[in-house]
């Protein structure tokens, strides 16, 4: 299995397939620093159109660890800024769960 999944990219244009590439190996980079051990991630991306000129975009990540799963979503108009939202959220998460968990190791003084 690959460490990177993107599900949906064929929904995009060109260049909108350039730009969701290039974040999502950027992130990914960060998201394996954080975690060291990640076994998969999976990036989900659904555009929705009613009938008008713009698509909306709802983008969701799963990082799988080996102890934990962690999880985001975002939507928005702009592919780029949802993208970016998506997996600042990703990271947020990361650093709260892994910083909870080290906490509560520590000895009562």
């Amino acid at each position: 299995m690959e460490p990177i999944q993107v599900i949906g990219i064929d929904l995009l244009d060109d260049m909108e397939k350039a730009i969701a590439n290039k974040l999502v190996n950027e992130y990914y980079q960060k998201i394996f620093r954080e975690l060291k051990n990640v076994t998969d991630v999976t990036v989900h991306i659904k555009a929705h159109s009613k009938g008008g000129k713009r698509k909306k975009f709802d983008i969701r990540i799963k990082a799988i660890a080996p102890t934990r799963i962690f999880e985001a979503q975002e939507s928005d108009w702009d592919l780029a800024r949802t993208l970016h939202r998506v997996f600042r959220n990703m990271e947020r998460e990361i650093q709260h769960k892994l910083r909870a968990d080290s906490q509560h190791n520590k000895p009562y003084e």
